[in-house]
């Protein structure tokens, strides 16, 4: 057998810059490259293979949970068919990955983890940054890693290589099973040597199949839509990533079935499709939630049915209520008691379209799904039209963000309140033009993501839209957007604080408490002084953008047409208000409240939620 005297470290980078994946006839490298950043527990090893092959690139970042978003984000852009390696040191830099793995794994979306780790031979410990655990020696922070990854292992001796990175591969290439796979690797053994088979470096295609519904199901899921009377398909993520737009927005149109979309899915159909009822749940539409409050079947494909796509299961009230799910992996398509079609959502959505030839639903329900989708549409008119005053209304920004947009740009963002108004509002025009991470909603995405998006697709603008809480939490990733040459275009939304979770203070009754950026007052011993000021402005001016200043609607286009002209990552920050919010519609979600208090309000709001939860359902 042929041997290739190499380091683990170095046979890892040469092993991964082989690996390539083949869907539908085009093939691909499957990895882009390495995100991270250098310490003493991988400076040595992988960091030196690294610079030996310098085709592999190596993208130098500013915190490591940012890492894991970039690549998350390409990955997700890139339909899952690319990802990025990220490494870190030992220790800290290793456990800032954590959270970015957890939103990988949550999203379903592949991304590889190198942490650094302690020494396998042990007689050096306790080294640096080690965590001592009294009852075991094979303990490390890297543990931590386990129930957030969907792979994971710790690579103690060199030649443990050939049994663990086909298995990485096999997880990370599965369109059921992907998230965060974690190799730990030691310190010492990532500089370890070993004489490694020729054959474990050589290419190697991995296939992405589209598996068909088996015969029987498809058969008895025909039979069911075809005796319904009010069906509503909810489109996810899976729609996406199986690039099944085409296929559901033909079967939408030769069923007449309305169509309603997670914050994954949205973008399955474009938002003046006659289908379309927009966004559902809890940011959804009124069209949307309605429909599934009486749907008395409903076809999931591709979601994974999050508290905010069901309303914390309150959004489907017929109580004859049956579910489809079309899902590629078996632990979703089983939720809710459904038939469960375990396929490629494009393969199922085209089989479905034979099966339902000549049938449709009836006129007048078709008629007022496509009512709903007008109505939606200009209720979305008058909101982005809304004149407040000053501070402008976030949904505004929204709406001059959106017309100033090419159909082929993408939005992007994660936390606070915008995702609720971005699934509500964003007018999508194209599939990949709307790029939300809230299965986690991970504050600090934005930026990172805004990256990784743009990596994914270079010739498309990105708005990363954020609030000023999400900005202070993490901004670094501009920097290596400008270090690489990515432009960006940031619209800082500053409101003083937590819009999205002072609402939900005040909703339970807590009156918005902890919540605004306000000076301590020595009087009430609370943060209810004055506003801290923070020059938004300066911050980004300091890191190397770009930086326009808008006050109000006017001035935000006028400085989102000098964006587009710009080549360099442009920042621009407008005050908005932290009362005026975009209203919910019919829907509601589960958040406990305090079942005993002083406070008046809390009791109130205590009442209402018991009442809420009484229409809470299990789907047996």
């Amino acid at each position: 057998m042929k041997t290739k005297r190499l380091t683990t470290a170095q046979a890892i980078i040469q092993f991964l810059q082989h690996q390539h994946v083949e869907r539908d006839g085009r093939q691909q490298p499957f990895f882009a490259g390495c995100l991270g950043i250098f310490g003493h527990g991988c400076i040595a090893g992988i960091g030196q293979a690294l610079q030996q092959y310098p085709e592999f690139r190596y993208y130098q970042t500013k915190n490591e949970q940012a890492s894991v978003h970039i690549a998350t984000a390409f990955a997700k852009m890139r339909n899952r068919l690319q990802t990025f390696a990220c490494v870190s040191s030992i220790g800290p830099g290793a456990t800032n990955m954590v959270t970015g793995a957890a939103t990988a794994t949550i999203n379903r979306i592949p991304v590889l983890l190198l942490p650094g780790d302690i020494f396998a031979r042990r007689n050096v410990g306790p080294v640096l940054q080690q965590l001592e655990h009294p009852l075991s020696q094979d303990v490390s922070v890297n543990d931590c890693f386990r129930p957030v990854s969907k792979y994971w292992d710790r690579i103690n001796r060199a030649d443990q290589l050939m049994n663990s990175l086909p298995e990485v591969m096999r997880v990370l290439t599965s369109q059921a099973e992907t998230g965060a796979v974690t190799l730990a690797l030691p310190q010492d053994v990532q500089t370890e040597a070993f004489d490694y088979p020729v054959e474990l470096l050589e290419d190697r295609v991995w296939y992405i199949p589209r598996p068909a519904p088996e015969a029987t199901l498809l058969s008895r899921a025909e039979a069911w839509i075809r005796a319904s009377k009010k069906p509503i398909i909810i489109a996810g993520g899976g729609v996406l990533y199986s690039e099944a737009h085409e296929a559901l927005a033909k079967f939408a149109e030769q069923t007449g079935i309305p169509v309603a979309e997670t914050q994954a899915g949205k973008g399955a159909l474009r938002y003046d499709h006659p289908q379309s009822l927009g966004a559902i749940g809890v940011t959804g539409t009124p069209g949307a939630n309605i429909t599934a409050r009486e749907a008395d079947l409903v076809i999931g494909i591709g979601t994974r049915y999050s508290d905010f796509t069901t309303g914390s299961n309150t959004a489907f009230q017929n109580p004859k209520v049956r579910f489809i799910n079309i899902n590629v992996g078996e632990f979703d398509a089983c939720k809710r008691s459904a038939l469960p079609v375990v396929a490629d959502a494009r393969a199922a959505l085209e089989a479905l379209t034979k099966a339902l030839r000549g049938w449709q639903v009836g006129g007048a329900y078709r008629q007022c799904g496509q009512k709903f989708n007008r109505d939606w549409d200009a209720e979305v008119e008058r909101i982005y039209n809304l004149d407040t005053g000053l501070p402008v209304n976030q949904g505004a920004v929204v709406g001059a963000v959106n017309e100033c947009s090419r159909p082929q740009d993408v939005v992007m963002g994660a936390a606070g309140s915008l995702p609720g108004d971005l699934h509500k509002l964003w007018r999508t025009r194209d599939p990949k033009g709307y790029h939300l991470e809230y299965g986690y909603s991970c504050m600090g995405y934005e930026i990172a993501g805004g990256l990784g998006v743009k990596m994914a697709a270079p010739d498309r603008e990105v708005y990363v839209m954020i609030g000023d809480g999400s900005w202070l939490m993490m901004a670094s990733e501009l920097v290596t957007a400008i270090q690489e040459g990515y432009k960006l275009t940031v619209v800082l939304l500053d409101n003083h604080g937590f819009q999205s979770i002072g609402g939900l203070s005040r909703a339970i009754g807590s009156g918005g408490f902890g919540t605004r950026y306000r000076f301590r007052n020595a009087k009430s011993t609370q943060l209810d002084g004055a506003a801290v000021p923070v020059d938004y402005a300066a911050n980004a001016r300091s890191l190397g953008a770009h930086v326009l200043t808008a006050r109000d609607i006017p001035e935000l286009k006028a400085a989102l047409a000098e964006a587009r002209s710009q080549t360099q990552t442009t920042v621009i920050v407008i005050e908005t208000s932290l009362e005026q919010r975009v209203p919910g519609y019919e829907s509601w979600w589960d958040v406990a409240i305090a079942e005993t208090s002083t406070n008046s309000a809390v009791k109130k709001a205590r009442k209402n939620y018991e009442r809420a939860k009484l229409k809470e359902r299990y789907y047996l």
